[in-house]
């Protein structure tokens, strides 16, 4: 079919450019004339952009268009931000929540702590190349990744020691391994995942020593290599600073994405429950809040991820000059802390996965909490959850945006309650 000229109105919430009859064409710019492919099933190619955008700018990394981390690097910056914002103003609106969105906090390039790399294997003869990299857009494919212009220095410092590493990975036909790393304060937090197990189990011995030789020789500074449980090399325990606690990270372990985003959650959290004596923090993970918080407040903390749970535990008794903290393994979709558990609570901090606190939020709008904090990487969850809240009586006294994850359509959010 030939190709076709389209005018783009706007941009959706995923970063791709909208038609006014809804087509999406992906790194297009409100205002331009572009020729795309044919729309397929609502979809084009673009081709060419005829008419830029005074608001296109020369993308920073070399990866961009084929790498599906990043869709907006061609957005001048200023216009990008008060594209998220109003994001999150149009989901709030919809869902009948009117309330103050205070302006976008944007984390810095070069701050991200966690990556998430796709290993492959490519065979040409006798020869076996290995390559790191993150998946295409829109596609299972990849790029070899050498700079990401968002994450951390060190960890694209380490691409060549993890690729040898990955190499290993490959015993098993169907293993299609991803390399989840996290800088830490102790060195690199290596988790690796999809290993297909053979009948015998998991990695060879073989595999293992080679690995563990390959880290230990290497001149970046590795913490762990794990496998699930299975830990393959360690030289360090991983850990990281919350407040004034140091924890020491479980494998397979969840931090938020870049510790100069989780730096403002922390500060906005803290100052929306100010004075509270008695505080819960559900979905608590290993303490992100839960250890600032205990700074001024008792804290109730609460996750289902048994892990986490021990590893905030084990760190309470060194961390100096804190209020009690009350710790349970909990999982709180299925068993929701229910409305009677909190008497004598003055505030809730809640920061669910992706999918909300749902259940969680209807025990809350029962309770006599006063102040609530809810964090969230899904405005649409979030909505859903701050309805319930205002329906029983809260009012939703501010939301601020934060984009931990630069240049995509997803954001971060903090928004508090009252009543």
């Amino acid at each position: 079919m030939s190709d076709v000229t389209l005018t783009i109105e706007k941009v959706g919430f995923q970063g791709d450019g909208v038609t006014t009859d809804g087509v999406f064409v992906p790194l297009t710019l409100p205002g331009e004339t572009v020729r795309a492919s044919a729309p397929k099933d609502g979809h084009a190619r673009l081709i060419e952009v005829v008419t830029p955008s005074a608001e296109r700018v020369a993308p920073v990394c070399p990866h961009f268009s084929q790498c599906g981390g990043c869709s907006l690097q061609h957005w001048e910056m200023a216009a990008y931000s008060d594209w998220k914002r109003a994001n999150v103003e149009t989901v709030l609106r919809r869902a009948g929540l009117e309330t103050e969105v205070a302006p976008i906090r944007t984390t810095p390039p070069a701050t991200r702590r966690r990556v998430g790399l796709h290993a492959k294997q490519y065979r040409q003869g006798k020869t076996v190349r290995t390559e790191l990299g993150y998946k295409r857009r829109r596609s299972w494919d990849q790029v070899k990744i050498e700079v990401c212009p968002v994450a951390d220095p060190a960890l694209i410092a380490a691409i060549p020691v993890l690729t040898e590493i990955a190499s290993h990975l490959f015993e098993h036909p169907k293993s299609a391994p991803i390399l989840s790393v996290t800088v830490s304060d102790t060195g690199l937090d290596v988790d690796v995942r999809g290993i297909e197990r053979s009948k015998s189990g998991g990695l060879s011995a073989q595999a293992r020593m080679e690995i563990a030789l390959i880290a230990q020789s290497s001149d970046i500074r590795l913490a762990r290599i794990s496998m699930a449980d299975d830990i393959l090399y360690q030289s360090h325990l991983p850990s990281v600073r919350f407040g004034r606690a140091t924890v020491d990270l479980p494998t397979g372990s969840f931090l938020q994405a870049s510790a100069t985003s989780e730096a403002d959650m922390v500060a906005l959290v803290k100052d929306a429950v100010a004075g509270a004596r008695r505080v819960a923090d559900l979905f608590c993970g290993a303490g992100t809040f839960t250890f600032p918080l205990a700074e001024t407040a008792s804290v109730y903390a609460a996750d289902g991820a048994g892990g986490a749970v021990r590893a905030l535990k084990a760190a309470i008794g060194r961390a100096p000059g804190l209020k009690p903290i009350t710790v349970e393994a909990r999982d709180l979709f299925r068993a929701p802390v229910v409305a009677e558990e909190m008497a004598g609570w003055d505030a809730v901090v809640f920061d669910p996965p992706r999918a909300g606190a749902e259940a969680q939020a209807q025990q809350i709008a029962r309770s006599q909490v006063a102040r609530v904090v809810g964090v969230s990487c899904n405005v649409q969850t979030f909505a859903r959850d701050a309805k319930i809240l205002t329906e029983a009586g809260f009012q939703l006294d501010r939301v601020t945006p934060i984009d931990q994850f630069l240049w995509s359509g997803h954001v971060e959010l903090v928004g508090v309650f009252s009543r």
